[in-house]
């Protein structure tokens, strides 16, 4: 083997752990009964960020501090990335490289969404998935493991959120160029029991090049 393809090698083995190990990590699928409806989810991508929006009323009862401040909406997007980048008014290269370049600290996006999902999100790329009770609870895992929380599940809230009424919260793991907003997504769906690879899911067109390619 040359040194040039060892390197190949070597550079593709840190990527896929980089991404495997990074925070917060994949669920394990838990228990349901199996007579028991699918629930619908909904994963969507906003150009460069994807996220992921499910029933209010599932993860309001595993986060009280949502139905505080979310209500009776039907359902709740969910998005994780860089603190900084995520929040800003005003995207700069500085902010960009940043993000990619150093491991930086990362916050939840949280956003009340209407029952027309789609009609909401117009100009976004949507996909409906219907999962079994069981995958269904390990994906509201993973998005209740991806807040960093205080006593009795209370997250911590950061500022107003960017779009709609929405709010930012602190997140657990760190962005990296390996653990990206969109590897969180397929993080998520790799909870919910769908066979995607986490390790190159690092933009949003990878994770809906995934759904798309379900459809064939």
């Amino acid at each position: 083997m040359t040194c040039k393809v060892k390197s190949r090698f070597v550079i593709v083995i840190l990527i896929g752990l980089a991404a495997c190990a990074s925070a917060p990590p994949v669920v394990e699928e838990g228990a349901g009964g199996a007579q028991d409806d699918p629930i619908g989810i909904f994963v969507t991508g906003h150009g460069w960020h994807t996220g992921i929006v499910v029933p209010a009323a599932d993860i309001q009862a595993r986060l009280l501090a949502l139905q505080a401040r979310f209500g009776d909406t039907p359902y709740i997007e969910f998005g994780w990335g860089d603190k900084d980048f995520y929040q800003a008014d005003e995207i700069t290269a500085g902010l960009a490289i940043k993000a990619v370049l150093w491991p930086t600290e990362a916050v939840m996006h949280v956003v009340a969404v209407p029952a027309d999902v789609r009609a909401y999100f117009p100009h976004s790329e949507i996909y409906r998935l219907c999962l079994p009770p069981a995958r269904y609870a390990a994906l509201l895992d993973f998005i209740v493991g991806s807040f960093r929380r205080a006593d009795h599940n209370t997250p911590f809230p950061v500022d107003t959120g960017i779009y709609g009424d929405s709010h930012f919260y602190e997140a657990t793991g760190r962005y990296t160029l390996f653990n990206t907003c969109n590897t969180w997504t397929a993080k998520g769906l790799k909870s919910a029991g769908f066979d995607i690879s986490t390790a190159f899911k690092a933009t949003a067109s990878s994770v809906m090049a995934y759904l798309r390619g379900m459809g064939e």
